[in-house]
């Protein structure tokens, strides 16, 4: 399996994101393999919750199949550690506090570990009371990924930077995932304000829908992380396993396609700057 740092190395990244256990789990791992064969350079698997605060409709959906499917936070694990050695993608935990405290910060990290994940997110978790979790993280080689948003400020960005690890996830507008929110400056000028305070790669996301918007994107970011649009693609296929391939691939190919192309162009614009750290 690869590093999370590596993942951001040489190109821009795609970061896929898709809610675990929807509709069911076995679906699930049949999507982060094809996911991880055809381009993805990060998967993101959320931990479904009843009240995911910072989420859209669209995840929000995905969530509660999930929850009426059985899915949980020991099963997630379970599948992910039976796929530990058919991927070479690394895998992200995205999920929220309640879920971790129930199931218990320290068994948390250490099944984590186990499992394979790499990193984790939680959006719930404010970077100063996270400090706990993190270092039980830590001590098991799983990186913490905080978040950052574009009206963060100066001084609360400076002390997420120094607590993040793997990469720092840059909510690209204020609202929740899927919708189109608010943008308070343009991606080049939120990603260099945070870039002043980190070397750690920065992956953009929320409202991220299309090739073209992943460009954009790309253009000022390291990554770029997908996740309602591919959503709403898939959920009408079910469970069946031609359908879901027949929709992911060519979308897959046009995100990386794009990716590829913005990250062309930002070397040609830039010739001194590295993609990534």
């Amino acid at each position: 399996m690869k590093s999370l740092s590596s993942a951001f190395e040489g190109k821009k990244a795609l970061v896929t994101y898709i809610a675990a256990g929807d509709p069911d789990l076995k679906t699930t791992a049949y999507l982060l393999k094809l996911l991880d064969t055809e381009g993805a350079d990060v998967l993101e698997v959320g931990i479904p919750f009843s009240d995911p605060l910072a989420d859209g409709p669209v995840i929000q959906q995905a969530s509660q199949r999930a929850l009426s499917g059985g899915a949980t936070l020991k099963k997630i694990l379970g599948m992910l550690k039976d796929l530990r050695n058919e991927i070479s993608a690394p895998r992200v935990l995205m999920g929220y506090m309640n879920s971790v405290l129930a199931y218990g910060q320290e068994k948390f990290a250490a099944d984590a570990a186990g499992a394979g994940v790499s990193g984790v997110i939680i959006p719930d978790l404010p970077f100063h009371q996270g400090e706990r979790l993190a270092a039980l993280l830590r001590e098991q080689g799983v990186d913490f990924i905080l978040m950052v948003t574009p009206n963060t400020p100066a001084e609360r960005l400076r002390g997420i930077c120094e607590r993040a690890s793997g990469f720092l996830y840059c909510v690209s507008r204020l609202g929740v995932t899927g919708e189109s929110g608010t943008a308070e400056a343009s991606p080049k000028e939120y990603m260099d304000r945070v870039r002043s305070h980190t070397s750690l790669p920065l992956a953009l996301g929320f409202g991220v829908s299309a090739p073209e918007k992943a460009a954009l994107a790309a253009k000022a970011a390291d990554g770029v992380v997908v996740g309602s649009a591919l959503i709403s693609l898939l959920e009408p296929c079910g469970t069946d396993r031609e359908l879901l391939r027949s929709k992911a691939v060519p979308f897959l190919g046009s995100l990386r396609k794009a990716l590829d192309s913005a990250g062309q162009k930002a070397a040609r614009c830039e010739p001194g700057r590295k993609t990534g750290v």
